[in-house]
């Protein structure tokens, strides 16, 4: 069975996604749509000067949105990062106007190729451009997944592992909420050494939890101004979540998705199929962490409400 994917927004996001899955041979066809078509053409150039090295084929369709009707999997990065530059806050909703205009357009775009499979948005801010798509693609709730804190566990895990002196992929837990300045680790959730970190927290003061959870928070930022944008680590969550639908693989991954509790997209861990989402996965939380992710929820559908009325 063929494995389509498509990436709209080949900047610096969308072109590493679609290295990693022309370089590790993940789909059989890929869709690249962008309306900057000499940058675009010279992406879809530079990969058939590839394709003699590498291991497997990959077919490539360029600004195709017809292409689009039996994709498996949409991958949106579309964006403007430069828009942070200025921002002193760093707040992802001042990508807000421009992100949410390209979501209706694109949205509109997608639900008039026919498309059914997944849609999987990076663009910023997460959760509420995540929920314009699925308002304007018409598909399903469970269809339509942002990516989410998935970035945020992975700095998680990397911020613990390094203070434990252990690889990130020992650590398990999430961070939870909004993909922005409300999400949080949920520490209850994170084990490390076989134990829970809480525990391991009590027993030696050197591990500072809320100096961590600050490093998480901020990590995106760390990076940004060192190079004014970020790709790998979103990148390769993106591709993680891809690779997760395209093998049917039922892995549980923290994404962003509608909760019906507070009605709209925030991430919390869930079941990946090739449908999309085959499962929510319940948390046993604090009260604490509970009020956190509560007011995480309620201020991205604040947010989400405006956008959306302004849109239609």
């Amino acid at each position: 069975m063929t494995r389509k994917v498509a990436v709209i927004g080949l900047g610096h996001v969308g072109t590493a996604i679609s290295n990693y899955l022309i370089f590790s041979g993940a789909t059989d066809e890929l869709v690249l749509i962008d309306k900057n078509e000499l940058k675009l053409n010279a992406e879809a150039t530079d990969f058939a000067d590839a394709a003699a090295n590498l291991t497997s084929h990959t077919k490539i369709i360029v600004n195709d949105y017809a292409a689009l009707a039996d994709a498996d999997v949409i991958v949106s990065a579309l964006g403007n990062i430069s828009q942070q530059n200025d921002d002193a806050k760093h707040d992802r909703f001042v990508e807000l106007a421009f992100n949410q205009a390209a979501a209706k357009e694109v949205g509109t775009k997608i639900k008039e190729s026919g498309f059914n499979g997944v849609l999987v948005s990076i663009s910023n801010p997460c959760d509420v451009i995540a929920a314009l798509f699925q308002k304007f693609s018409g598909l399903p709730e469970d269809q339509v997944i942002g990516t989410g804190t998935l970035l945020d566990s992975a700095r998680m895990k990397k911020a613990v592992g390094q203070t434990l002196k252990v690889d990130p992929r020992s650590v398990s837990g999430y961070n939870l909420g909004e993909h922005g300045n409300s999400q949080f680790t949920a520490w209850s959730t994170v084990r490390v050494l076989d134990q829970p970190i809480t525990k391991l927290a009590e027993e030696d003061k050197d591990i500072d939890l809320a100096a961590l959870n600050e490093t998480v928070r901020a990590g995106g930022y760390t990076v940004f101004h060192g190079k004014h944008y970020t790709n790998y680590g979103i990148a390769s969550a993106a591709v993680h979540l891809v690779n997760a639908i395209l093998s049917d693989s039922h892995e549980e991954l923290p994404v962003s998705y509608f909760h019906e509790k507070y009605g709209t997209y925030i991430s919390s861990p869930v079941v990946i199929s090739k449908k999309g989402i085959a499962k929510k996965v319940p948390l046993d939380l604090t009260p604490e962490e509970q009020a956190k992710l509560q007011k995480s929820a309620e201020y991205v559908k604040n947010r989400f409400d405006a956008a959306y009325a302004e849109l239609k």
